[in-house]
């Protein structure tokens, strides 16, 4: 009997006694991923007087963490895969914990950038654990899906509320309070998942972790997005950056090698037959090129173009963040009900126009209620389609091999994240040279405005992809009692 088949057994109507404070947990551990990928972003300021940090070099403690979680999730969906999802998930949520306060206490630049750094690998660790035990956990089909959109709801909705909780925490207590957050939270949810989530099965079949896969794709992924993420500051000739985009295609082609002739290959290239892994890794990484970059320049518009301070940055995220939790809802419904593919194709359509309508907003003559329609219709569709990707992606991927798959989509998203904001920051700067005061304000809305406008194309992109999975029926109603035997006598 399968462990997921068993979990099912001995509980009430077919469902586990404790699976939903399971999927509280699950949740609670997307929001701190989510946060923390976008808290520093209003308290660098801050940040950057206190410890000294040269204007330049402040990204540095945005970059690391997205460096090393991007870098090392292929390597923690195998872990999770091997030596046990609910491990892995205690493991990266006191490495959280342990890491924040590092970052709260740091007393130089150096310090605080390694404490993202371990951030970034702890989330590296959570992010595929999290997903493989809500795809073990949870049958394929509506049960899944509305397990995928609580949990999505509350990463997607994370992304835009670490702005709104960074700028409270950063006016009302400090910097350091961005890190001190997740210290209790990442402690507490990981007690309570000794005590809340099933016990990791006993392995029954011997397999090999696959360390030369693992440290090339590991090594290999690192300085892909150490490049991207470092080209824009140092520029793309710079020596460091040359070389680890050269290092890193060696170390990829390594990884390539290795894994063809591995007899338990980390990332088995068998995995693209499955169509929707296929597509949901492409949506994945064109989602946060586009939908993911969003956050990042509507942070520099209301503090660089409209002086906001930290708090009315924050707070100017929470209508986003409610948008987008209504839509990861949406999208759970609209997939259980019309199919995958066709809730994709909804997503972007809707995150498409609404993106559109957001661009018209940065203007450095306009106030926040000309952004608000755009961040509400953009917003909707996005939480729509970050829901229906993760769906995708879980879909058709046999139970032992979740966290790989997982791993997979999931360095895709940060990825395009890294490319997104090196090409989109280099785009926005375009035309603010040599400029000062309130011309310098109206060329970073310009510059901004035609990168939001791009990355609504990019969103047609993500249409276009979609286009490829198959189309599902939409589920059948169940029989009424009785229904199958009369429909068999006929």
């Amino acid at each position: 009997m399968s462990s997921t088949s068993a979990l099912h057994r001995g509980s009430t109507g077919g469902v586990p006694r404790h699976l939903g404070w399971t999927l509280a947990l699950l949740a609670l551990a997307q929001l701190l991923y989510g946060l923390d990928l976008n808290i520093v972003f209003v308290a660098l300021p801050e940040i950057g007087k206190d410890l000294g940090f040269p204007g330049q070099t402040q990204q540095l403690v945005v970059s690391a963490y997205v460096v090393f979680a991007g870098g090392f999730l292929l390597f923690g969906g195998r872990a999770a895969d091997l030596l046990g999802r609910r491990r892995m998930f205690v493991l990266a949520l006191s490495l959280y914990a342990v890491s924040s306060l590092a970052g709260g206490l740091a007393p130089s630049p150096e310090i605080i950038v390694v404490a993202r750094a371990v951030q970034g690998i702890a989330g590296a660790l959570l992010l595929p654990s999290t997903l493989s035990l809500i795809n073990t956990l949870f049958e394929e089909g509506p049960k899944r899906n509305r397990a995928l959109a609580v949990w999505g709801g509350a990463g997607a909705s994370g992304l835009t509320i670490g702005a709104l909780l960074g700028g409270i925490l950063t006016e009302n207590f400090g910097w350091p309070a961005v890190f001190y957050v997740n210290v209790p939270f990442g402690g507490l949810v990981a007690l309570a998942a000794l005590f809340v989530i099933p016990r990791d099965p006993a392995r029954t079949e011997r397999r090999k972790f696959d360390l030369p896969g693992s440290l090339s794709v590991t090594g290999g992924a690192t300085l892909l997005v150490f490049g991207l993420v470092e080209g824009p500051e140092r520029g793309w000739g710079d020596g460091l950056v040359v070389g680890a985009f050269i290092v890193s295609a060696l170390l990829l082609a390594l990884f390539a090698v290795v894994e063809n002739r591995s007899s338990d290959p980390l990332m088995p290239f068998r995995l693209f037959h499955n169509r929707n892994l296929t597509v949901g890794m492409l949506v994945t990484f064109l989602y946060m090129a586009t939908f993911g970059v969003l956050p990042y320049f509507l942070t520099v518009l209301m503090q660089s173009v409209h002086g906001y301070s930290a708090l009315q940055t924050g707070l100017g995220f929470l209508i986003p963040s409610l948008a987008i939790a209504t839509g990861t809802q949406l999208g759970e419904r609209f997939a259980s009900r019309i199919g995958t593919r066709t809730t994709l194709i909804i997503g972007f359509v809707v995150g498409l126009i609404g993106t559109v309508a957001l661009a018209f907003g940065f203007d450095a003559d306009a106030n926040y209620g000309l952004l608000v329609p755009g961040l509400i219709i953009s917003g909707v569709g996005q939480g729509i389609v970050w829901t229906a990707m993760w769906i995708a992606a879980a879909t058709g991927t046999a139970p032992q091999e979740q966290g790989v798959a997982n791993g997979i989509a999931s360095t895709a998203l940060n990825i395009g994240n890294a490319i997104g904001l090196a090409v989109f920051t280099v785009i926005a700067e375009v035309g603010t040279e040599g400029k000062a005061g309130q011309a310098l304000k109206a060329a970073k809305a310009d510059g901004e405005f035609l990168v939001v406008m791009l990355t609504a194309a990019g969103m047609v992109a993500g249409l276009l992809v979609t286009l490829v999975l198959r189309r599902q029926q939409a589920p059948a109603p169940a029989p009424a009692p009785g229904g199958e035997e009369a429909l068999a006598a006929r």
